[in-house]
């Protein structure tokens, strides 16, 4: 038996302590360190025999045995099915990210198109999270950038309006999507109602995949036209026709003898792992994204793909069949965990020939290249790491930059941004935004807003991770400044007690000449790099990095705070009831001035809202 410390017994023995309380049911276990911290989540169908394995001394490869060796004691819960067992191991390792498990570390929700149903002339949007509005949705897309382009491609096609209803409401004139051709422009009636129904229903048709239909069928509407000598309406089809063929021209490769289904394919090399995930809807290709799962290096390539299907479909619906470029361990287990979660029969499939073998083998090869350009990227990164180490003098590759940034106009909207470079690059899942909360502060104070978010960044850091074992503390600082900058964040850290991790101000140099940075530490003197150095570079690409960030932060608080209106802290008064009192009154100061019998003239307002939002702005004053 190994141990962590002499004082808390760890491994086999201790895990053989468990086995008398144990009893066949199927359940989750957990096995945690000395210091309570989790090493790993399994699901077991029989908890007393699983466990048991863990107690033998030998028989185990490198990574369970070290798991085993810092095992000071587990946590069991029981289920009524291991079907239940499975689903509850993948939340648990989403929530606790086990060191010892395999982990999909990027978890983000896919955006969909959305053609909104509660409109006379609906609204075709992009759409990102729970679908609670009212309409017909299509996707999953891989990315922001898949359904943008689609969307745009649709909007030439189809002419249907992508404005929200509120500016749908307030228009006197066509807008410029009408001047350029992308809008049917129904707001101020330049579409006929029943001529808008059948582009909306044409976009529907063509997003559930029935686009050679559809294709063929303009085709004919545009023959007729032509041979009615209605040139324009032919042109307008012809565009469109363009347009849609564009759209499947983008795609890729459109399956014919596949509907509905997620192409999951995995490849590994040198301990690395890259999954490659194409989604195929309506025998279309709407887009793929690449996966990293942190793996140890010696799971079967089975385990990988059971983990990565349990956590990728944990929190989103699966598709009608996945198609699988490995095995599963507990395939049938798998099959009735999804098809529970997604309340429909659900096929898993690994194909050996045929249109969906070569589905898989172009995710595969996708996969394959993907980890070759990560590798390389990670190798050139690590480089620029030990790069920062020596031009600045560090006591250890920094693992964790964290670059911080403000945003203000004169004060107002007042933002801080930090992001983080790491061994893989940009850290975007570890970015953070801080929205200025001083009231103290005069307005433009750059030295009070750094100090707000300094503090409450270490603050919070030293309640979560004061022994520094989770890898989010940074080993280098860099902030956007001189010497006066430099000496106020050191001030700041230490009345914080933080007097060890390294900081450098960057600043542009007499000339203010992007390649000119001049570096500034405590204590040294100033210095500077060679233009064509890549640390620089590096260090530029950081701080502008952050300066995007903070500028997307700041803008996005500004665009809200001005569509912002009294409206939206009445209790009650959601979008449609603010809409319908802006469109009665003309504007939320008149919805504050006007009297309880004109509040309960307009429709939609009940006597009791007119009297809590009378009663609101009356108290107000």
């Amino acid at each position: 038996m190994s141990s962590e410390t002499t004082d808390i017994p760890t491994g086999h023995d201790v895990i053989q302590g468990y086995l008398r309380t144990l009893d066949s049911s199927p359940g989750v276990y957990r096995m945690l360190d000395s210091e309570s911290r989790v090493l790993y989540v399994g699901k077991a169908r029989n908890l007393k025999n699983r466990v048991s394995n863990y107690a033998r001394p030998a028989g185990h490869s490198a990574r369970i045995a070290t798991m085993i060796s810092h095992t000071a004691t587990m946590m069991f819960l029981t289920t009524k099915t291991e079907t239940e067992a499975l689903l509850l191991e993948q939340n648990l390792i989403k929530q606790l990210k086990p060191k010892y498990n395999v982990l999909l570390r990027d978890d983000k929700s896919f955006p969909n198109i959305l053609i909104s149903g509660d409109h006379d002339f609906p609204r075709i949007e992009k759409h990102r999270g729970a679908k609670k509005k009212k309409g017909n949705y299509y996707g999953p897309f891989a990315s922001a950038g898949a359904v943008n382009r689609t969307l745009n491609t649709l909007q030439r096609a189809f002419l249907l309006r992508t404005c929200s209803d509120s500016d749908y409401e307030s228009r006197t004139r066509p807008c410029l999507q009408y001047q350029i051709k992308r809008c049917s422009a129904p707001c101020v009636g330049k579409v006929d109602p029943s001529d808008y129904k059948q582009l909306v229903k044409d976009a529907e048709r063509f997003l559930s995949g029935k686009s050679t239909e559809m294709q063929a069928s303009l085709a004919e509407r545009m023959n007729a036209a032509s041979e009615e000598m209605e040139f324009e309406r032919a042109a307008a089809l012809r565009d469109r026709i363009k347009a849609l063929t564009q759209v499947q021209t983008s795609q890729g490769i459109n399956p014919r003898g596949v509907t509905e289904a997620d192409v999951i394919a995995l490849h590994r090399d040198g301990g690395q792992a890259c999954v490659q995930v194409f989604f195929i809807r309506a025998n279309q290709n709407w887009g793929n994204k690449d996966y990293y799962p942190r793996v140890s290096g010696d799971e079967d390539a089975s385990e990988v793909m059971q983990a990565f299907v349990g956590q990728f479909y944990s929190d989103r619906d699966p598709p009608r069949m996945l198609l699988l470029s490995h095995g599963l361990d507990d395939e049938d287990l798998v099959v009735e965990a999804l098809a529970e979660k997604g309340g429909r029969k659900v096929e898993v499939i690994v194909p050996q020939r045929g249109e969906k073998a070569e589905l898989v083998s172009n995710a595969a090869r996708n996969a394959r290249e993907s980890l070759g350009r990560k590798m390389s990227e990670t190798a050139t990164q690590a480089r620029l790491l030990r790069g920062l180490k020596d031009a600045f003098d560090l006591p250890e590759v920094p693992q964790r930059v964290e670059v911080y940034d403000n945003s203000h106009i004169q004060g107002a909207f007042a933002v801080g941004a930090m992001i983080v470079a790491g061994p893989e690059g940009f850290d975007k899942n570890q970015y953070r935004k801080f929205n200025i909360k001083g009231d103290d502060l005069t307005p433009g104070d750059d030295f009070g807003m750094m100090k707000e978010v300094l503090t409450r960044r270490f603050k919070r850091l030293l309640k979560e991770d004061p022994d520094r074992e989770l890898g989010t503390w940074p080993g280098l600082l860099l902030i956007d400044g001189g010497a006066g900058q430099v000496s106020a964040v050191r001030e700041i850290m230490s009345e914080l007690g933080v007097n060890d991790v390294p900081m450098v101000g960057v600043a542009k140099g007499v000339d203010r000449d992007h390649g000119k940075e001049e570096f500034y530490r405590t204590g040294k003197p100033v210095f500077a790099l060679q233009r064509n150095d890549p640390v620089l570079y590096f260090v530029q690409r950081m701080r502008d990095e952050a300066h995007r960030f903070a500028i997307g932060t700041h803008r996005a608080k500004r665009s809200k705070a001005i569509g912002a209106t009294p409206l939206d802290d009445v209790q009650g008064v959601g979008a449609k009831r603010k809409r319908a009192l802006l469109q009665h009154f003309g504007s939320a100061k008149a919805v504050g001035r006007a009297a309880l019998a004109d509040l309960k003239a307009v429709d939609g307002i009940s006597d009791n809202m007119a009297e809590t939002i009378y009663g609101y702005f009356n108290e107000k004053g």
